[in-house]
């Protein structure tokens, strides 16, 4: 795995191994949303190496996590699902960063040791990499105007963190009337705890979590 190592990032915890949710342990979601390949969008979230670099390489969550991630993206381009990340860019400016600087610190440098989305999942030609200044995907960004241009009404999230950056997208998705689903196990967070916190709020409040095996099938 090429990841930058286990040392904590300013104002990031070091994060234990942990294992990742399996499909029989998923919140029942109270929303009816069925995914649908021709409705479907990938966002793979902040798979940056500082953001990595506080898991254990070579050991869950991070080393399945990228695997998923990878399957994930290899299936949606396949299928002709867009596939979008984000990437937050080194030595932002705090008036871009805005509150978040209060709770992280400065952030990343534009070292590629912070800044390079990993090589395991690096962006292709064909998608689409949005730069990142708040926790949700969708602000100051064009990422719904380039989903609707292209029929897309529903948001399949992977990546880091769960309960931060995931769920604030999911919740401003559907905020936007785009139906937001959550790849359970292709999803990193500071804990278990966290991570399953994230999906049950998902679960009860705004979409629907799914393993990475069951979105497969549906990309098939």
């Amino acid at each position: 795995m090429s990841t930058p190592g286990t040392a904590s990032a300013p104002g990031l915890p070091s994060v234990p191994p942990y294992a990742l949710p399996r499909e029989e342990e998923l919140p029942a979601p109270r929303a009816p949303f069925a995914l649908e390949k021709r409705r479907a969008a990938l966002l793979i979230h902040d798979m940056q190496a500082y953001f990595l670099r506080v898991f254990a390489p070579d050991a869950a969550p991070l080393a399945p996590m990228v695997a998923h991630i990878a399957a994930l993206a290899q299936a949606a381009r396949a299928a002709g699902i867009p596939v979008f990340y984000t990437a937050q860019e080194g030595n932002q400016d705090r008036r871009d960063r805005g509150l978040q600087a209060e709770l992280w610190g400065p952030g990343m440098s534009r070292a590629p040791g912070h800044q390079s989305i990993i090589p395991e999942l690096a962006p292709e030609a064909d998608d689409f990499v949005l730069v990142k200044h708040r926790y949700s995907a969708f602000q100051r960004s064009n990422l719904e105007t380039l989903m609707r241009v292209r029929g897309r009404d529903q948001l399949v999230i992977c990546g880091v963190y769960a309960h931060i950056g995931c769920l604030l997208t999911a919740a401003d998705a559907f905020m936007r009337d785009i139906e937001p689903f959550m790849a359970a196990d292709a999803l990193g967070d500071f804990s278990r705890e966290k991570q399953d916190g994230a999906l049950a709020y998902l679960a009860g409040v705004c979409g629907v979590p799914l393993s990475t095996r069951a979105i497969l099938e549906v990309f098939a």
